[in-house]
Formats: structure tokens, sequence, C-alpha cells
């Protein structure tokens, strides 16, 4: 069972530097959301979510080849959405926990309001949504709802509910709660606009009676089914009482999925234990781990200590760690080791509402100060792809004509000089109508990789006559600064959905409130992100993406950096890893523990 489901889409806003390398990600809204990350080093969650830089962690796939060496990261494939570990060939059984990272510690697990690439692990495992996707061909299948029908004109859609479905706390799930859940996630009052501006075309939700809900539209949109079936469904009797932005359960949530909230240590760790009476999975086909349990550890070395000792099972490596630690006679007995591309970049976002890079020219320039091909060799080990825009290379919607701005200081020089930027007092740094061009540059603080690559960064825009101060912080802190637009330039990342649009990052209807951080108003690319959601013919909405990246590659609102490879050690008494990159937050059905070599809960 896949259940790829809204918070699988959420948006991943964070701190680009964090999320590649040590895995944190934020996410976005519904389905294809974006989640936010920090800005990895390695590669990190799902649709246009933003992550911290780093990465969040990659899901894991026991390794179905040998890893590639660096310096030669395989391309990302599009197509390919399951990727395969070590085929046991013994019977999946019952029982064992299984001990991963956690690299940044979420505020709460509410999936409605929740914008955070780590809270997607749980939202995942805790609740249902109406339908699912199938993680090979990526089409929608039943889960909560056993069939469902939408009308020709794309404006009705009907889901019919399954009768047998209870919450952990045995209360049914009806039509009513979906309704609640809907309702919620588009009242005003409710933070999560980020999730609201994938249904601004949903004016109703009905229930006629409780296993039938009917939403209906007023306008078209290619992605409704998949938004609309893939909403997390909350219990209306837990959550309809008390703030719900700030709600008691957000800290202990209830949901009617395979597993269910066990217990969330602050600082520590956050379990969950699986649901046995779960109604999704049937007896003997999966959900074989009895317990998750996620460690929060901030520190890259502690981690790594952590799991060379056998304190984890599970975590993904910087590509130092990967390169420099993880190629031993020992670390390779213990672990197996997967390497793959899932669907994430970061970036460095400018916030464009500022003098200092509201002239595309400034922001041009400062892409070119920054040498990516020599940080990717040097600092990641060329594991990890440039980016040239808002698509992976390789995918079909990437516009292959494009290439990315060079490390080019001179030209950079000249771009400010015509922008009007020049020192004229003579202290080393260029100014322009009593502004000078200096800034703060926020990012994730758990990152040796980013920290060094901003540091990089740091010192040529100095020669430049550019003066960037870092400011390291914690990734809620992070989030919460991007959120509120407190912020100057900032480094972070997103994960991307297998169901590209481009509304909840880039429409302008999004800069004040939704997920255009970075404030960018263009009106021919809102007029291609509108048309992209009524286009229902994939060729057509390929030639507008290719268009959308022209354009932003020309103004560069952000300063694309790289899709850093996922590297991921699994502890190798887990068997059948299966690990699908398209959908990275879906929980691992199918990974099991022989009974001989079961370590914990017996």
């Amino acid at each position: 069972m896949n259940r790829l489901h809204a918070s699988t889409l959420k948006m991943f806003t964070a701190a680009l530097i964090t999320a590649l390398f040590c895995g944190c990600i934020q996410r976005p809204a519904p389905q294809p959301p974006a989640e936010a990350a920090p800005a990895p080093a390695a590669a990190p969650e799902v649709s246009t979510n933003a992550v911290p830089a780093e990465m969040a962690e990659a899901m894991p796939d026991e390794p179905a080849e040998p890893a590639t060496p660096a310096g030669s990261a395989p391309e990302f494939d599009r197509e390919n959405t399951r990727e395969l570990g070590e085929e046991s060939g013994l019977q999946p059984v019952y029982g064992d926990w299984i001990i991963r990272r956690l690299p940044a510690e979420m505020p709460h697990l509410n999936p409605i309001t929740s914008t955070d690439a780590y809270a997607s692990y749980f939202d995942q495992m805790i609740f249902d949504a109406l339908t699912d996707v199938d993680p090979v061909t990526l089409e929608p299948i039943p889960l909560v709802a056993k069939s469902w029908e939408e009308s020709e004109d794309h404006l009705t859609y009907t889901f019919h509910l399954r009768n047998d479905i209870k919450f952990t706390d045995g209360v049914p799930l009806t039509a009513k709660d979906v309704k609640f859940t809907f309702d919620k996630m588009m009242d005003p009052g409710v933070d999560a606009a980020h999730y609201r501006s994938y249904f601004v075309n949903v004016t109703s939700c009905e229930t006629p009676d409780d296993y039938t809900v009917i939403f209906r539209c007023n306008e078209p949109y290619w992605l409704h089914l998949i938004y609309l079936g893939g909403l997390p469904i909350l219990p209306e009797h837990i959550y309809a009482e008390g703030d719900f932005n700030d709600h008691a359960f957000a800290r202990k949530p209830l949901g009617s999925g395979p597993y269910k909230f066990d217990k969330w240590d602050t600082g520590q760790q956050v379990s969950v234990a699986r649901n046995a009476d779960y109604w999704g999975i049937p007896e003997g086909h999966g959900g074989w781990i009895n317990k998750w349990i996620f460690k929060v550890i901030t520190d890259d070395n502690a981690a790594m200590t952590a799991l060379s000792s056998g304190d984890l099972d599970l975590m993904s490596l910087t590509a130092e760690q990967w390169v420099r630690r993880a190629d031993t006679p020992k670390f390779n007995s213990q672990f197996n080791k997967l390497q793959f591309y899932s669907p994430f970049y970061n970036y460095l976002g400018w916030n464009m509402r500022l003098p200092q890079f509201e002239d595309k020219r400034v922001r041009r320039a400062l892409t070119m100060l920054l040498d990516r091909e020599t940080i990717r060799e040097t600092i990641f080990h060329g594991l990890a792809q440039p980016m040239v825009a808002n698509f992976l290379p390789g995918t079909p919607e990437f516009n292959e004509n494009l290439s990315p701005w060079p490390f080019d200081p001179a030209a950079a020089t000249t771009l400010l000089d015509e922008a009007g930027w020049r020192d004229t007092n003579g202290n080393g740094i260029r100014d322009k109508d009593g502004v000078e061009l200096q800034f703060e540059m926020l990012m994730i603080n758990s990152s040796s990789e980013y920290e060094r690559l901003a540091t990089v960064f740091k010192e040529q825009l100095a020669r430049a006559g550019i003066d960037m101060q870092l400011n390291l912080q914690e990734w809620a802190s992070l989030i919460e600064k991007v959120h509120d637009r407190n912020f100057q330039a900032y480094m972070l990342g997103w994960s991307m959905p297998p169901f590209p649009d481009l509304y909840q990052l880039w429409h302008s209807s999004q800069a004040d409130s939704g997920s255009n951080y970075v404030g960018f108003v263009n009106e021919e690319a809102d007029q291609i992100i509108e048309g992209v959601r009524r286009e229902f013919d994939r060729g057509k909405r390929i030639e507008m993406f290719r268009r959308f990246q022209e354009i932003v590659h020309e103004e560069q609102p952000y300063t694309f950096l790289y899709a850093p490879m996922s590297l991921v050690a699994v502890d190798k008494r887990v068997k059948n890893t299966v690990v699908y990159p398209l959908l990275r937050s879906r929980p691992y059905f199918e990974w099991f523990v022989p009974e001989d070599e079961q370590r914990y809960g017996k």
C-alpha cells in the first residue's frame, strides 16, 4: 500500500542547508504541494516541497546496485518510481523496531497546518486519506474511498466511503470527518494557506449521507482528484474542540492509519506503534515493523557515531560521511547502502521586496558569483546535480535549452555596475541611493557542508564588494522567520511532488501568505501557472512548464543550487527494503526483520 496522501505533498520550506544532508525538510500542502527543508549537502521528501538545504533524510532503499563512486552521480530517472534493495526470499514476519534519525524536531503533528517535512513521516503513518497512489503507476487507488466518480466537465467529484473504518480510539470514520477536515483546511483563520492554494476552485463539500462525500468546483483543475483524494482525514470528535492552530492533539495525533502515535519525549525522540487493528493492510500483507522510533540528533557527527555503534538502524548520510566514513569493511558488514536521486533541490532565496534584490541584474550577478561546480566537487564529492531551474534535469518537464548561469565574477561585476551598485564611499561595500549591498543569509545551524558552501560564497561576494553575514538558526526558528517573511536571504530546499504544479511556490497570490516567500511577481508567469491548472493534456502542460523555466531563469528569484543524492545506510538485519524515490514520505510497509534477527520488543 502506497499511502501517498496530502501530507506527502506538503510543502517543504525550511533551511535548504540541513535538509539535503541531514534529512531536514519542510513540506507543502496536499498531494502535489511542495515541502520546505534545510538545504542538504546530499540529497533528501515529495511534491514541490520545501526542505532544508541539506535535505531531509532520503527514504532508503536497499542497494540494488553497488554504490556509484563519488563524482559520478547517476541521473535522476523520472519514470523509475520503485527501487528495490535486497530481495531476501524470506517469509516476512511481524516484530522488531526500527530506530532512525530525526535531524530536526518538528513543532507539531497537525497534518493540516504543518509545513514541516519531518512531520510528514508521521502523517503518512498515522492518518488515512480518501485515496492512495499506486507507487509504480502513480494512479489514484482506493483507500478510505472504495470508489469515486468524476464528472465529464471535471467540476464534481463524488467519493463513496467504506463503512468499516475506525479511528484508533474506536470511533467510526464517516463522511462528517472528511467534511470537517476540508472545512477546517479552508477556514481563513486556520494556518493552512499553503494547503488552500490547491483548493482555490473547490466551492463546497457535501455529505448526503454518512458514507458519501461530494466536492463541487467552479473551474476544472487537472490535479483535483489527486488533492481531494489526498487530504488527510482528522476525527471531528477530537479536533473540533479547542484552538485548531494550537491543538492539544497536535502533540499526540490520533488518526485511522497503519500506525498510531506512541510517545513524544521533547528533544529526545518520537515514536509510533503498529496499529494491529488497521483495516487497510490485510493480515500478513505488510506493515511488519512493530515500532518506528525517531531519535532527535541534530549534529551530523553525533548521528554518525550513533549509527556506527548500533544505536540507529537507518540514517541519511552526508556526502563527506558517504565517502570518508561509510566505505570501510566494518561499516559495509553492518549496513546496506542506498544511493538514488529523490525529487528535491536546494536554493538560495532572495527577498525581492528589498532594494538589494529588486533588480534582476543583481540577482543574476549573485548567482554568477557562486562557483557551484567547484563546490559540488570539493564539498559534495560530485554527489549532486547542478540545478538550472525548478525542474530536475532528466524529467520530461525540464527545459534542456537552459544552461546554468556560469561562475563569472567579471561579468557579475559588470551587471552590478549597470544596476547602479558601486562603492561610492570607499568602504569596500557597494551602495546605491544610501543603501549598502549587504544582507544576512538565514540557514540551518546543523549542516557543516552548507556552512562551508556559504563561507566560500561569502568570501567571493566580499571580493565583489558585497557583504553577506551568516545567520545560523535552529530549524523551527528558521522556518518561522521565512514564513513570516522576516528575512533578507535564506538557504532552503524544496521537495517536489510527482504531479507538478507551480501555484503554491510561484503565483503572485502566494507572495504574502503562501509559499512564495521571495515575493516573485510576474504577470506572464501567473498566466502560465493558471493555464497549467486548467490543462489536462500533459504535452501542452510540458510546453508551458518549459516557458515558465525560461522566465525564472531570466529573473533569478532563486539561485538554484543542487539536486543532492540520497545516501542512505540501513542495518543489514532489515530485509526487503523497498523505496519509492518519487514518494519519499511513503512508510515502509514491505520492510521486515527475520524473527531470529529481531533486536527489540521481544
